[in-house]
């Protein structure tokens, strides 16, 4: 198997893992899909193939760390995926309002506000259960 062939397959079983085998073969129907699919092939290899499956983080942690970056970017449309990639590997919905919470420390109220409202959806508007 070549390493081209080698980093798909390791990428698409992580995406496997977050968001089923219907987004690993397909890209999950995201219109981008359409426009661009050599670029979610690359996704799969470089992000997914190359990072994701390093052995340095278990994908647990890897989707934690991911959830926290994009709060803090303000990605919200690639939040809420990841958000019910996280759900998918079983991570608690308490957990993933702490990191939420969490990121307003180290990028603002402003941006653990717009990271909740875009997980509402995903995650219930549910007050979470108290520790």
């Amino acid at each position: 198997m070549s390493e081209e062939s080698e980093l798909l397959a390791r990428g698409r079983e992580v995406q496997k893992k977050l968001w089923g085998e219907r987004v690993a073969s397909t890209g999950g129907g995201v219109p981008a899909v359409k426009v661009a699919p050599e670029f979610f092939e690359l996704v799969a290899k470089g992000c997914f193939g190359m990072f994701w499956s390093r052995p340095g983080l278990d994908t647990r942690s890897r989707s934690l760390v991911t959830v926290a970056q994009l709060a803090a970017l303000g990605k919200t449309e690639e939040l809420r995926g990841h958000l019910m990639g996280a759900l998918n590997l079983g991570i608690k919905r308490e957990e993933l309002i702490e990191v939420l919470m969490q990121t307003s420390c180290y990028a603002g109220i402003p941006a653990a506000v717009n990271a909740l409202n875009a997980a509402a959806p995903v995650l219930g508007d549910a007050p979470p259960a108290k520790p």
